[in-house]
C-alpha cells in the first residue's frame, strides 16, 4: 500500500511539474520581504512566510492540475505530451479533480490565515489561474495571461505580509509578467507545428518562430530594465544591483541557447536559466537587506 501511495504521489507531482514552483515562489518571498520593509519597516513574520508558502503551493498546484485536466484531450494527441500522466493513465480524471479541489482549499485557507485583503483579492488570482488554460484556444495573447498569473505571486506576497496593496507592488507584477511571458513564448516554440494543425493560438503560430523569439527577447530586455528600476522604487542597495546584473546576463544567455532553426537547447533555456534567475534575484535581495 505504501509503495502504491508513493508511486501515485510521485505521478501527481510529475503531472503538476512541482519543481517549476521555483519560478514564482522566490518572487512571492521578495514581495513579502520588500512589502513588509516598505510598509512596516521590518521583516515579515515567519507566520506570514509559512502561509504565503502554503498559498503559493496551493495556487500553483491547482492551476497546473486544472491545466492538465482541461488539456487532457489535446495532450493525448500531441506526440510531445501524450505520455503525460492523465493521457498515459497514471493519474485519473477523478484523482486530478480531487487534487485540484484540495489545492484550491489550501489557497483559500492560507489566504484567510494571512489577512482579509488577501481573501478579497483571491477571486482575481483564481480567475487568471483558471482562464489561462483556455486562452490558447482563442488568442495568441495566452502568454501574457500566464505572465499575469505568475506576476501575481510577488503582489500576493506583498498583500499577504502587509495587508496593503500600494501602487509600488504593481511594478513587480509587470516585471514578472513580462519575464514569464517571454520564456513561455520560447517554450511554446516546440509545439508550433502541432498547434497549427489543431488551430491553437500562440505568438509562434501567429508571427512565426523567428519573430516570436524576437518578441521574447524584447520582453526580456524590458524585464532587465524594470529589474534595475526596483533599485529606485524599493529599499534596495548595491548588492541588489549586482543580482540584477547577473539576472540580465542570464536572460541574454538564455536567448543565445535558442535559435529558430535550432531548439535543441530549449529545455535548458526554459527551466534551468529561469529557475536560476528567480533564485539569484531572491538571494541578492536578501543579501542586500541583511548587509
Amino acid at each position: 500500500m505504501r509503495k502504491i501511495m508513493y508511486k501515485k504521489t510521485k505521478s501527481i507531482l510529475n503531472m503538476i511539474k512541482f519543481e517549476h514552483t521555483i519560478f514564482a515562489l522566490p518572487f512571492a518571498y521578495i514581495g513579502a520581504v520588500l512589502g513588509s520593509i516598505t510598509v512596516n519597516q521590518s521583516l515579515p513574520s515567519w507566520w506570514s512566510i509559512l502561509w504565503i508558502t502554503v498559498a503559493m503551493v496551493g495556487a500553483r498546484s491547482a492551476a497546473m492540475a486544472l491545466n492538465r485536466l482541461i488539456d487532457k484531450s489535446i495532450d493525448a494527441m500531441n506526440p510531445r505530451t501524450e505520455t503525460r500522466e492523465i493521457p498515459a493513465g497514471k493519474v485519473s480524471v477523478k484523482e486530478t479533480v480531487v487534487f485540484t479541489v484540495i489545492s484550491f482549499f489550501l489557497l483559500f485557507f492560507a489566504a484567510y490565515q494571512l489577512n482579509m485583503l488577501a481573501v478579497y483579492l483571491l477571486p482575481i488570482a483564481v480567475f487568471f489561474l483558471i482562464v489561462y488554460s483556455y486562452t490558447k484556444r482563442f488568442t495568441w495573447m495566452c502568454h501574457i495571461v500566464l505572465g499575469i498569473a505568475i506576476g501575481l505571486a510577488p503582489v500576493g506576497g506583498w498583500v499577504g505580509a502587509t495587508g496593503t496593496l500600494p501602487i509600488e507592488a504593481w511594478l513587480m507584477l509587470i516585471t514578472v509578467a513580462l519575464w514569464t511571458a517571454g520564456f513561455d513564448i520560447i517554450y511554446s516554440c516546440q509545439d508550433v507545428s502541432f498547434d497549427k494543425q489543431q488551430r491553437l493560438h500562440s505568438i509562434p503560430v501567429r508571427f512565426g518562430l523567428k519573430n516570436a523569439l524576437i518578441i521574447a527577447r524584447v520582453m526580456h530586455a524590458i524585464t532587465a530594465i524594470l529589474l534595475f528600476t526596483w533599485y529606485f522604487v524599493y529599499p534596495l542597495g548595491l548588492w541588489y544591483i549586482v543580482g540584477a546584473i547577473i539576472a540580465s546576463i542570464i536572460l541574454h544567455y538564455e536567448h543565445k541557447l535558442v535559435h529558430y532553426n535550432d531548439l535543441s537547447k530549449l529545455n535548458t533555456a526554459f527551466f534551468t536559466m529561469n529557475g536560476i534567475l528567480s533564485v539569484i534575484i531572491f538571494v541578492f535581495t536578501l543579501i542586500d537587506i541583511f548587509l
